[in-house]
């Protein structure tokens, strides 16, 4: 390891950190649910979700490209959570929702995500990680995590023996993803727009939903999270109690680690200084839409 960077180091150290938090929820979210080949089809289903990134991760090593990484992750939901379904003894109602809300929220998400990367040519969070194997395998296997722990609650639901009509919380959790999906497609789409325009060059947007938060993009994505896991939580019993982490986790993700602290350092260094930049910091919210605050308070 003596020739190796302190990155790549800190990435073959935080291999097992990452693998042991997902065998853990994968333990969790195996009780009280059915089995394929006799073994619990939440935990196959969730280990699914990092070999498929493993498998992915050769080419775009070989190719040093990331072009394949966001796709690869959304169409990861999709076929776990389709096959989880799939597999079942009895399709009920619950599974049949849950699946369609992912399965449009994935399509959806990959598919900005791709044209994204594909417009700017490449994505510049891999710059440097592409030419690591190490460091491109952990962010691969951290794309796993993503994926597994987004979809713990969902997919415990999914594969619990338990079953229920849908009541109130599933009422209660739809509207909660409608209301999410639909401020985060906004937006995406507001944002996008904003850049098109070649008089925005160089600035930052604080028009139409960005006006009232400066991250609601990400407002929503947490919000439509906790819908699917209010849809799912009426099935779970026992230890699937604890996939309800799925929420937490986008929430966490979001706020502390690589969503809005990285995105909020990005525009400090770009616009920090500027009167009319620190005025919108003071007067917008960071994350939950609210009309802004008054200059002076």
């Amino acid at each position: 390891m003596g020739s190796m960077t302190r990155a790549e180091r800190t990435a073959i150290l935080a291999m097992p950190a990452v693998l042991v938090v997902g065998a853990t929820i994968g333990w969790m979210g195996s009780f009280g649910g059915g089995t394929i080949l006799g073994l619990p089809a939440f935990g196959a289903l969730y280990a699914l979700a990092f070999l498929i990134q493993w498998i992915v991760f050769v080419p775009s090593y070989l190719l040093r490209s990331e072009r394949f990484f966001d796709i690869t992750g959304s169409l990861t939901y999709i076929s776990v959570t389709a096959l989880a379904v799939a597999l079942r003894p009895s399709v009920d109602a619950r599974a049949l929702l849950l699946l369609g809300l992912i399965v449009i929220w994935a399509v959806r998400l990959g598919t900005f995500l791709l044209r994204r990367v594909l417009r700017a040519g490449k994505d510049e969070r891999f710059e440097q990680i592409k030419r690591s194997f190490p460091r491109l395998l952990l962010t691969w296997t951290l794309q796993g995590l993503w994926v597994s722990l987004t979809l713990a609650a969902a997919l415990a639901a999914i594969t619990a023996w338990v079953q229920q009509p849908l009541r109130i919380p599933a009422i209660v959790g739809l509207a909660l993803w409608l209301v999410g999906f639909g401020c985060e497609v906004l937006a995406d789409a507001q944002k996008a727009a904003f850049r098109r325009d070649p008089a925005n060059a160089g600035e930052f947007i604080r028009t139409g939903l960005w006006k009232w938060s400066r991250h609601p993009n990400y407002f929503g994505e947490i919000l439509l999270w906790i819908g699917i896991a209010v849809i799912a939580a009426p099935v779970l019993r026992g230890w699937q109690w604890g996939t309800l982490i799925s929420p937490v986790f986008v929430t966490l993700l979001l706020t502390r680690v690589s969503g809005i602290p990285m995105l909020e350092r990005r525009a400090d260094e770009k616009w920090g200084g500027r009167e009319d930049y620190e005025t919108y910091k003071r007067t917008a919210s960071i994350l939950i839409p609210r009309p802004p605050r008054k200059p002076n308070t």
